[in-house]
């Protein structure tokens, strides 16, 4: 069904307490000048049949989430800027937060297409260019008829990754519920990792509007994975994790339904986003902020069968260790080769790739504004495709797969038998 979704208010949050001069200028890691400039989001759903706070106080409510995220901006503070060339200007201008009422129950769209979802969304990255240049972060408080909840946060990629998405939302959340404030994020991807000159590069560079991009939600519930990590793992020796055999799966079904070929003259490769945080030496706490992931990538090549393929996904991922680590926190050559190398063979349509990002054992489902825990989490639209999230359900049993492809090819992908053998309806 359409969604008719009507914003009723919007405005700039500000830090509770202004941001001092020694602070006023972030600037960018290594890392986020590698990032694509797109927006990264979460929706947040929480079904309130049990909380009267919403539908009787809807005001207090949303005032209690602007007090909290103007005194959570303050640790945040360059969320509350706005994005420049290599750095944030962190000049307090603030946070856009907009208030909508969605025309129809939770219960009526919970199960929709995900585009529909977009209009939960503050803007449309596709569309409202203008309007949201320069914003590291936009909220969207949504809601329903039944009273129920849904908020909306996305944020620019190149100035964090999902993980900060979350740990940030999840820390907004607990403020607003009163929680403690002892909210210390650690803004150290610029010192680990310094900003090079990446000759104008920004990452693998793919033009995301040639054709139209679909999302779609395929559900594994936990015995559909255990059997698809034995079918994996008892013939090559090596049991491979969830992410390694969902990985597998999802793209040898790609494969076969949209008759992909991989040969010499077009290589493909698939590349596996990975947490650096705990790869560090010594470790990072989660609170570490900005974009802190490593590539793990796979290069397919014309033999490869399943099994060949988990192997090498774990190889790959394997390398990202002390020694990868210690590339890119010290000589960024080698990589700045590879992201130009990679962009521009892409660009000319020698290389076919799929990215793969997992957020499964990231706490998603911690973000408690006070009406409980959210019923569901639900990740935004890109405008990108071959672009694969895996993300737990909220039991923890299941993977919900978040799949971007053009239009024709999901038609193809969504309608093979052998993926709807495993996914839930």
């Amino acid at each position: 069904m359409k969604i008719s979704v009507e914003t009723i208010s919007r405005e700039m949050i500000k830090p509770s307490t202004p941001t001092p001069n020694h602070l006023r200028h972030y600037h960018f890691s290594y890392l986020d000048q590698t990032a694509p400039p797109l927006y990264v989001s979460l929706l947040y759903f929480y079904h309130l049949d049990d909380h009267k706070l919403v539908s009787n106080n809807n005001h207090l409510f949303i005032n209690s989430l602007k007090s909290s995220l103007s005194n959570v901006l303050t640790k945040y503070y360059p969320l509350a800027g706005r994005v420049k060339n290599n750095y944030v200007d962190c000049n307090d201008e603030g946070v856009v937060f907009s208030e909508a009422k969605v025309s129809c129950l939770l219960s009526e769209i919970i199960n929709e297409l995900p585009s529909e979802f977009n209009k939960l969304h503050p803007f449309d990255q596709e569309k409202d260019v203008v309007s949201i240049n320069g914003l590291p972060i936009a909220i969207q408080v949504n809601m329903f008829n039944c009273g129920s909840v849904a908020i909306a946060v996305m944020i620019f990629h190149k100035i964090a990754d999902a993980a900060s998405l979350i740990t940030f939302t999840k820390n907004w959340a607990a403020a607003a519920r009163g929680g403690s404030e002892n909210v210390f994020p650690e803004f150290v991807a610029a010192r680990l990792f310094p900003p090079q000159d990446a000759g104008g590069s920004s990452g693998v560079s793919v033009d995301p509007r040639t054709k139209k991009i679909v999302l779609k939600k395929f559900l594994f519930e936990g015995p559909k994975i255990t059997a698809l990590r034995d079918k994996y793992g008892l013939d090559n020796g090596i049991y491979p994790t969830r992410v390694e055999a969902l990985s597998a799966f999802i793209w040898s079904r790609l494969a076969a339904s949209t008759r992909i070929k991989i040969s010499p003259e077009r290589p493909y490769m698939l590349v596996h986003l990975v947490n650096l945080r705990k790869r560090m030496e010594p470790p990072l706490p989660d609170d570490s902020f900005g974009n802190i992931i490593g590539a793990a990538v796979t290069v397919l090549e014309e033999n490869d069968d399943d099994d060949r393929m988990v192997n090498k996904f774990r190889d790959a991922i394997c390398k990202v260790d002390k020694d990868y680590l210690k590339v890119m926190k010290l000589e960024h050559s080698e990589l700045t080769d590879l992201v130009i190398t990679n962009g521009e063979i892409v660009d000319r349509g020698e290389l076919g790739y799929c990215f793969f990002s997992s957020l499964c054992k990231f706490p998603v489902y911690e973000a408690d504004f006070g009406l409980g825990k959210p019923m569901w989490v639900a990740w935004g639209r890109l405008p990108y495709k071959n672009i694969i999230h895996l993300i737990d359900t909220k039991s923890g049993d299941g993977v919900e797969a978040w799949i971007h492809l053009e239009e024709e090819v999901m038609a193809k992908f969504g309608n093979d038998q052998e993926l709807l053998a495993y996914v839930s309806p």
